[in-house]
């Protein structure tokens, strides 16, 4: 079966503790509900340095910063985006990006 990663970009943090522990039930919920689907729940990630084909480097983030990833099995680009649309990031003004991850 197909696999495709889930880039995050953007989303708001939480500003509260309790909202934290509720955005992190929400993501648990959502992953654990792909069951064997979440072949890796991922993680968020830090702040990114950009290596540019000229050697230099920039730490802005880039064009558009990712903010975590999650590695999902589906039968079909459409399949796997269906599983992104009920992701929480959407709810904190973020976005999900789907690709295929081509076996080599």
């Amino acid at each position: 079966m197909p696999k495709y990663i889930f880039a995050y970009h953007g989303g708001k943090m939480p500003e509260t503790e309790e909202e934290g522990a509720r955005v992190m039930a929400q993501w648990q919920a959502w992953l654990g509900g792909m069951g064997a689907a979440a072949l890796d729940p991922g993680n968020p990630v830090g702040p990114s340095s950009t290596v540019h084909p000229d050697g230099s480097v920039t730490s802005d983030g880039g064009a558009n910063p990712l903010s975590g990833y999650s590695l999902i099995s589906a039968d079909s680009i459409g399949q796997a985006t269906e599983l992104a649309k009920g992701c929480p990031i959407l709810a904190a003004e973020g976005t999900v990006e789907v690709a295929e991850i081509v076996e080599m």
